[in-house]
């Protein structure tokens, strides 16, 4: 029963996914112009070149926030089985907190924390 209900529900999912793009393609307005085409920047025209970096320092903090972000999510469902399973529970929460401790000790030791 349970492969069984993993497939319904993916092949449900890509369905209504692939659906809802299709109605939304086939209904929604379309028009073509060149006013369309134009960058829009607070209903004025641009001045100078429109292409801009960002440093990479924005990057690696928004990925140093989602492995600690994503680490919450795991954290939570650990925290309510926690009493059932016991002791393994811990040792294995204790691993991940470490390896991601160390994760977070490399960042700080490369400098990727400084704020430049």
């Amino acid at each position: 029963m349970g492969s069984e209900a993993i497939i319904v529900f993916l092949l449900a999912g890509i369905v209504l996914v692939a659906g809802a793009n299709f109605l939304s393609n086939l209904i929604s307005p379309k028009s073509d112009n060149t006013q369309k085409r134009e960058p829009y920047e607070s209903g004025m025209t641009t001045i100078g070149p429109t292409w801009v970096q960002f440093k990479v320092g924005y990057y690696l903090y928004a990925i140093l926030f989602l492995v600690f972000d994503v680490e919450v999510a795991f954290l939570i469902p650990w925290a309510v089985v926690f009493k059932e399973i016991g002791m393994v529970a811990f040792v294995e929460i204790i691993i991940f907190l470490v390896i991601l401790g160390l994760g977070l000790a490399y960042a700080w030791k490369k400098g990727a924390l400084k704020w430049e």
